[in-house]
């Protein structure tokens, strides 16, 4: 396992060149690696598709509904009851029906928006990894500056520091989903 900077590029002509650039500054070629990397959400980790098997920001919402169904048909119960006269008995019942039903309306103006992150999430720390073209090289102490500068050179600002192993082309074990340790 050795260290790898890896830079975000929009372009397949750019990793060309970031490729080109790196030879040419003496880092072999074999230990350098092109690939694209998915938007998060798209990168198929789980045996049912996706990232996660839950998605981060709805673990909340089976509670949150349950609170607003029994907050509505309470406040629709009693409604109902003071319609008696005039409704008769089905009034304390479809009032409960009716605010159960906005209730658990209500409670999805609480749930997160899309993209959002959860509260004390690790996401919320860093800026998460983007989809594009990336180009890693395998660096040892002396070369990590070398290759950062290169990168910054060809006009990139995501760039990241990993461990990994890099051979004939390819990071084997590269992992979209975890959390990028910015340069």
């Amino acid at each position: 396992m050795s260290k790898i900077i890896g830079a975000h590029f929009q372009l397949q002509e750019e990793t060309d060149r970031a490729r080109e650039a790196l030879v040419a500054a003496g880092f072999p070629d074999d230990r350098i690696s092109n690939f694209f990397v998915s938007d998060a959400g798209q990168h198929a980790v789980t045996p049912i598709g996706g990232d996660h098997i839950v998605s981060p920001g709805a673990k909340e919402s089976p509670e949150g509904a349950a609170k607003g169904m029994a907050t509505g048909g309470a406040i629709g119960a009693a409604l109902g009851a003071a319609t008696v006269p005039v409704t008769g008995p089905l009034g304390p019942v479809i009032g409960g029906l009716v605010g159960a039903h906005v209730g658990s309306l209500y409670s999805f103006s609480h749930m997160k928006e899309a993209g959002e992150q959860e509260d004390g999430s690790v996401a919320n720390q860093v800026e998460p990894r983007r989809g594009g073209m990336m180009v890693a090289v395998a660096v040892d102490g002396q070369s990590e500056q070398k290759a950062i500068d290169i990168f910054r050179q060809l006009g990139t600002h995501h760039i990241e520091r990993a461990e990994g192993t890099i051979e004939n082309r390819d990071w084997r074990d590269f992992n979209p989903v975890s959390v990028p340790d910015w340069v």
